[in-house]
C-alpha cells in the first residue's frame, strides 16, 4: 500500500495520519473502521466478485466506498496496519455455530497487531456485531467493552471433529477461543498466514448453500453514540447504545436505495436481493 493509498484510506476513515503505531492510535483506526466501513455481504448477491488480493478491495473499500466481509475488512486494514508501521499478522479461525459446532478451517480472518511499545492486541473489525475496540491478545482475565464483555482463553474442549472417528480431540494446543459475555464466538489459531490462504474458505462462504452469507443480505455497522444500524433485505434496524430497538420494513425500491445511500453512504444501481445457490 503506497503512502496515496494510505491517506485515501485515512480519509475514508475520517483519522489524520498518525506519527507513531501507538495502542491509541489503534483504538481510535479500530473504532472508527467499524463506524465507517459497513460489514456487508452485499457482493454475492449482485454478482460481483470478490477477490482477495490488495489493490481490488482497496478499489471496493475505498474507491467505491463500499465495506465487506471478514476477508476483505480484516484483510485490508491489515495491510493499512502495516504500511503504519504496525507489526500485523493475519490468523484463521472458525466461528462457533449453532450447538456449539465449529465452522470450515480460515471461517474467519482476524489479526494479531503489535503497537510501538511491544503490547499485543487482537483487532477485529470483520466480525459485525463485536469489540469496538482491540482486545489484549496475552490478556486471560474479562476485557470490559462498549460492545460486551469480552475474554481470550485457551481451548478447553478441542474435540471438534465428531463426524470423523479416531480424530476427536485434535487441536492446536495453542489455539485461543474468543468470548463474548460468556458465549464463544470463534476458536483463533496463533499461526501467522497471508491473504492468499483464505481464498478456498472465501469461495466456499460465497456460492454454497450451506454458507450462512448466501442465506442473507446483510448491511451493518456501528454508529457515532455506539449503537449499530443494519439493513438486512427490506428491513432496518436501529439499534440504541442502550439496546433498544426500532426496526421496520421498508415498502418500496427507493425507500431501500436511499437508506443504502444515505446510512452507509453505498450508492446502487439495483436493490440487491437473495440469491441462494441451488
Amino acid at each position: 500500500m503506497n503512502p496515496a493509498q494510505v491517506d485515501a484510506y485515512l480519509r475514508r476513515l475520517g483519522v489524520p495520519r498518525p506519527a507513531l503505531p501507538t495502542v491509541d492510535v489503534l483504538r481510535e483506526l479500530h473504532l472508527r473502521h467499524l463506524q465507517t466501513v459497513p460489514f456487508e455481504n452485499l457482493s454475492i448477491h449482485l454478482g460481483e466478485e470478490i477477490v482477495l488480493e490488495e489493490k481490488r478491495l482497496l478499489d471496493k473499500v475505498v474507491g467505491a466506498g463500499r465495506g465487506g466481509f471478514c476477508y476483505e475488512l480484516n484483510g485490508l486494514f491489515g495491510a493499512l496496519l502495516a504500511a503504519l508501521g504496525f507489526e500485523v499478522a493475519l490468523l484463521s479461525a472458525r466461528v462457533y455455530g449453532d450447538g456449539g459446532r465449529l465452522g470450515i478451517p480460515y471461517d474467519h480472518l482476524a489479526l494479531r497487531v503489535r503497537t510501538v511499545d511491544g503490547s499485543v492486541w487482537l483487532a477485529d473489525v470483520g466480525f459485525g456485531t463485536h469489540s469496538h475496540y482491540p482486545l489484549a491478545f496475552e490478556e486471560r482475565a474479562e476485557q470490559a467493552d462498549p460492545g460486551g464483555v469480552f475474554r481470550i482463553a485457551e481451548s478447553a474442549n478441542p474435540g471438534d471433529l465428531p463426524d470423523l472417528p479416531g480424530l476427536q480431540g485434535l487441536a492446536d494446543p495453542t489455539d485461543l477461543d474468543v468470548l463474548r459475555n460468556d458465549k464463544p464466538e470463534y476458536r483463533l489459531e496463533t499461526r501467522p498466514r497471508v491473504l492468499g490462504d483464505f481464498v478456498a474458505a472465501a469461495w466456499w462462504q460465497t456460492t454454497s448453500p450451506e454458507s450462512h452469507f448466501t442465506q442473507s443480505l446483510v448491511c451493518s455497522r456501528l454508529t457515532d453514540d455506539g449503537g449499530r444500524i443494519t439493513l438486512s433485505g427490506r428491513g432496518l434496524t436501529v439499534t440504541a447504545a442502550d439496546g433498544t430497538r426500532d426496526v421496520r420494513e421498508l415498502a418500496t425500491d427507493e425507500e431501500v436505495l436511499a437508506e443504502y445511500r444515505e446510512r452507509f453512504g453505498i450508492e446502487l444501481g439495483e436493490v440487491p436481493t437473495v440469491r441462494t445457490p441451488a
